[in-house]
């Protein structure tokens, strides 16, 4: 199945603005990001700590809603998805 990644800030310095990702079915959030991770190291650097756990400033969104990182683990994706990617929001 495709999911739509879309990437902004520093992430789509690295993965460009959007993407479609193939997945199989019932792949986790978690499952996805580490598939794209696999593939590239410097996107794995900007979304992971040392220790494999998300950065903390990563914001996810699925189909535009935000995702708490506490369930990233547990959301089963579904064909045409939409994951967005974001940076801490700053500003002033």
């Amino acid at each position: 199945m495709i999911i739509t990644i879309k990437a902004f800030a520093r992430f789509r310095e690295i993965l460009g603005s959007e993407t479609a990702e193939e997945v199989p079915e019932g792949i986790t959030l978690a499952g996805l990001l580490e598939q794209i991770a696999d593939r590239n190291p410097k996107i794995k650097t900007a979304l992971y700590e040392d220790d494999s756990t998300l950065r903390r400033y990563v914001i996810l969104m699925q189909n535009k809603k935000r995702v708490n990182k506490e369930d990233v683990q547990t959301i089963v994706l579904s064909e045409g998805d939409e994951i967005a990617i974001y940076p801490p929001v700053a500003g002033g």
